[in-house]
């Protein structure tokens, strides 16, 4: 009976093991809320939720009230939570059972925001293309028409390029970059044809695919020539243009004088298949204007360098972007263009397109760390939140910095400036990829805003010297990444901090002390 007892415990620590919350907080293997052994393969009970985790319901943690893990989402009774395998990289995930994919820039599935959704699933979107109408009825119900965000478990997504799909011609350039996970999947679609857009989709299920008709693409009027399917698949879909370049000049401190705008619709891009990189997950997109009268771009060009993550972490190189799975990123690169005037400053406009219900709004945000920026204090996020709710859909996040060279360092940091986020008075490039996917009423069934982003100042002298400019966004879905303090930085600020309160407590005691024992060896002659 031993050995028995023995195997079981052996076969339930390496293949998984059912731990089940009792009412009370007590838990046991295989005892209580309807099941024993290892239960592999079974289904939960009817108010079951069943959670992947490490061997042990917490990681290193005993469970805490009610059979939650301390600091994670509370676990109603009953619940039974399933031991996975781990991981190659040692980590295991904790998933609730017919919860939604989470894309999480916190370690804890339980640490970003929406995973307290009455669903515990997806919230109602407010988006183009909805979900049957009993999934909409049902969001509705739970949620109240709030908006929230799904998340992703810890499980790394599964994300692929592919270059032109379903084209065998390499005169245009469209990229789909798709991360599949178990239950969602994330598409970025990003394109040269017409001004450079990347559009953002979040798909429920692992089976949506991108469609494009190609003639319907490259014709006058490319409404429609993008979706998804299934079409009630999309929960949430928007998009980034890049449409202009500026150059201007400051004559003195009231006066700028601007030259001919470089309108990205009309360059000419090189095929991006040939910098399509599968495994490091990158591609450029390189281009220059079609007619260059004053020769700036004879030996220079303008990209767009994309890359897509499987994990979270920090770039290597400045501006060490903070990452997570749920974002990509894409680096404006300016190389070799003459500039047309004295410390010339270039400003690129971009334009973000949201459907109705979803409002705006740019953030500044500052901080005394510069560990990751030397020099840098600030960063600027632009968040497209839920008009209900205040729940963050998507996000541009970037650092007040740009870079004079391929590999920057402190000194090559050249000044950024955002403008103010304005509305935009004007159309998109009709041939963009915007069009094809949400049609003709972009302009009034949408939201279009513009934000420009200057580089220059003081510091602009060194894209004259070094003819090299390179500025960093992070986009996403939910909230942006949040910098904190490293364990180094925290451990320096506690010394230097507390060195000084301990000498000084320490020093007022020996005063009091000496004060409180005064004797001598004499008496008093008196």
């Amino acid at each position: 009976m031993r050995r028995l007892l023995l195997l079981a415990g052996l076969l339930a620590a390496a293949g998984g093991r059912e731990v089940t919350a009792a009412p009370g907080g007590s838990t046991g293997a295989g005892g209580g809320g309807g099941g024993t052994g290892s239960g592999k393969g079974r289904a939960p009970g009817p108010r079951g939720v069943v959670h992947r985790a490490e061997p042990g319901p917490c990681p290193g943690l005993s469970l805490g009230p009610g059979g939650a893990c301390p600091g994670g989402p509370k676990l109603p009774p009953g619940t039974r939570l399933r031991t996975a395998k781990l991981l190659q990289n040692g980590e295991a995930a904790l998933q609730p059972a017919g919860a939604q994919r989470v894309r999480n820039a916190d370690r804890a599935p339980w640490a970003a925001p929406g995973l307290h959704h009455p669903l515990g699933s997806w919230g109602s979107w407010g988006r183009p293309r909805v979900p049957s109408s009993s999934q909409a009825e049902a969001f509705r119900s739970a949620s109240a028409g709030e908006l929230s965000l799904p998340l992703r478990p810890l499980l790394p997504p599964q994300v692929s390029m592919q270059y032109n799909p379903g084209w065998n011609g390499s005169s245009v350039n469209l990229l789909h970059v798709r991360a599949v996970g178990p239950n969602d999947t994330l598409h970025y679609v990003w394109s040269s044809i017409g001004a450079p857009a990347a559009l953002l989709v979040v798909t429920e299920g692992t089976s949506s695919a991108l469609r494009i008709n190609w003639t319907q693409l490259l014709s006058p009027a490319p409404a429609g020539a993008i979706w998804i399917e299934p079409a009630d698949s999309v929960v949430y879909s928007t998009a980034v243009v890049f449409t202009k370049v500026f150059e201007y000049s400051k004559a003195n401190a009231l006066e700028e004088v601007f030259y001919p705008t470089y309108d990205l619709s009309d360059f000419s891009w090189d095929s991006v298949n040939r910098t399509l990189n599968h495994t490091a997950l990158t591609a450029d997109f390189v281009g220059g204007p079609a007619a260059d009268p004053s020769g700036s771009f004879s030996n220079g060009s303008l990209a767009f360098r994309v890359t897509a993550y499987e994990t979270s972490g920090r770039d290597g190189t400045l501006p060490g972007l903070l990452h997570t799975t749920n974002s990509s990123k894409v680096e404006f690169v300016l190389a070799g263009a003459a500039p047309r005037g004295n410390s010339s400053w270039f400003a690129l406009e971009m334009a973000t397109v949201e459907e109705a219900g979803v409002v705006q709004r740019l953030r500044s945000a500052r901080s005394i760390d510069d560990e990751y920026t030397p020099t840098i204090f600030e960063t600027f996020s632009l968040v497209a939140e839920s008009r209900n709710d205040s729940s963050a859909l998507s996000f541009l996040q970037w650092k007040a910095t740009a870079y004079g060279s391929q590999t920057p360092k402190r000194e090559d940091s050249i000044q950024c400036r955002s403008g103010s986020l304005k509305a935009a008075n004007w159309t998109l490039p009709r041939s963009s990829i915007v069009h094809a996917y949400f049609g003709e009423g972009v302009g009034s069934t949408y939201t279009i805003s513009a934000v420009n982003i200057s580089f220059g100042g003081e510091d602009g002298n060194i894209y004259e010297e070094k003819r090299y400019l390179s500025w960093s966004v992070l986009l996403g879905f939910g909230q942006p990444p949040k910098d904190t303090f490293s364990p180094l930085v925290i451990s320096i600020m506690a010394v230097a901090l507390g060195t000084p309160m301990v000498l000084l407590v320490v020093g007022s005691c020996v005063v009091l002390f000496a004060q409180g024992k005064r004797y001598t060896e004499y008496e008093p002659i008196n």
